[in-house]
């Protein structure tokens, strides 16, 4: 077996990964029901647009083409981000995305036509650490690397400080490169104190044997309940093509099962298709990462979480019943719930 690269002579091209991964088939090892796309109604479009925004934890993102293909998409297309994956979903380059859940919640602060659809998986940010920082409250004067201010990791790491009673705008110092890739860089270089990030960046410090790990979303409670990705909208897609979306949110869930059940699988389809070239790196993110979360908890409470915590510090000003009321449907995730009950 390759760890290295994802040649289709390993028999996992393609082809091979639709006929052996069972839920792609009507027999289905992963429990899952017929939902054939020939059955009525078909979606209202047969184009759906994502982000094309390639990291580990999205894997049900890209390993949702072909099921979208099942679902009635005859064209499926990923679409390079021009600023973030909720700004061109916002702004209408893409139909639906995976992104974090706090990063979500200005674009929604700000009246943008999102809305949030379905809870995807857990536990793909880790929070690193050099010297003698042991737990958050020891990040108190120090400085912190997040890929850009205002988005996920920045939220994320704020709401987790005012969580333990910390001011996020004013007990650490906050940087960010010009790149998201420069924030690890930083770390790795000693000019930071922290780092936060998602695969594969932490299984990228392990392997140097740089930092060492305050808090880690798969494990550490209270986060580890809460979903970090979820799939987002364009609201005006959304409302115009009722069927499509909830197609499309099947086609996530079912993704994230294949996920969940067989990472061997997901991920040599994942370095096959050129997403990540090392299998070992994918097989243990896909491993580790809560992917049936969407089975077992509702993205409502996840979202109602975060959103406490960026208010009560000022990082967004909506109200966050208001928020959540205005920037989520959950019909589809209700109706696939008992649909593809195991």
């Amino acid at each position: 077996m390759s760890t290295a690269s994802g040649e289709t002579g390993s028999g996992f091209g393609r082809r091979n990964f639709l006929a052996g991964t069972s839920a792609l088939s009507a027999a289905s090892l992963l429990g899952l029901p017929r939902t054939a796309a020939s059955e009525p109604p078909p979606p209202e479009t047969n184009k759906i647009r994502l982000i094309h925004s390639p990291a580990i934890c999205l894997a049900p993102q890209y390993v949702a083409e072909d099921l979208l293909r099942l679902e009635g998409f005859s064209e499926v297309e990923y679409v390079k981000t021009e600023v973030s994956s909720l700004e061109d979903l916002a702004g209408g380059r893409a139909d639906v995305t995976m992104w974090d859940a706090f990063g979500a919640l200005p674009i929604l602060d700000a009246g943008k036509p999102i809305l949030l659809i379905g809870g995807i998986h857990a536990g793909c940010f880790e929070l690193f650490a050099r010297g003698a920082i042991h737990a958050l409250r020891d990040l108190k004067g120090k400085t912190v690397a997040v890929y850009a201010l205002g988005q996920g990791a920045h939220l994320l790491v704020a709401s987790m400080l005012a969580y333990v009673g910390m001011n996020p705008s004013q007990d650490v110092h906050w940087v960010a490169g010009e790149r998201a890739e420069d924030a690890m860089r930083l770390f790795a270089e000693g000019k930071t104190d922290a780092f936060i990030g998602f695969p594969p960046h932490p299984q990228e410090l392990r392997a140097k044997q740089v930092g060492h790990v305050i808090l880690d979303t798969s494990q550490d409670r209270p986060w580890s309940q809460y979903f970090c990705c979820m799939l987002g909208a364009n609201r005006h897609f959304a409302e115009k093509n009722p069927i499509a979306t909830k197609r499309a949110l099947r086609a996530f869930l079912k993704a994230a099962d294949i996920c969940a059940q067989e990472p061997v699988r997901a991920a040599r389809y994942i370095v096959d298709k050129g997403y990540e070239p090392r299998y070992q790196v994918a097989y243990e993110v896909l491993t580790q990462v809560s992917y049936r979360r969407w089975r077992e908890a509702h993205p409502e409470h996840s979202l109602r979480f975060y959103a406490l915590r960026l208010h009560e510090v000022g990082m967004i000003k909506t109200n966050p019943d208001k928020l959540i009321a205005r920037g989520t449907d959950w019909r589809f995730l209700n109706e696939l719930k008992k649909e593809l009950k195991a």
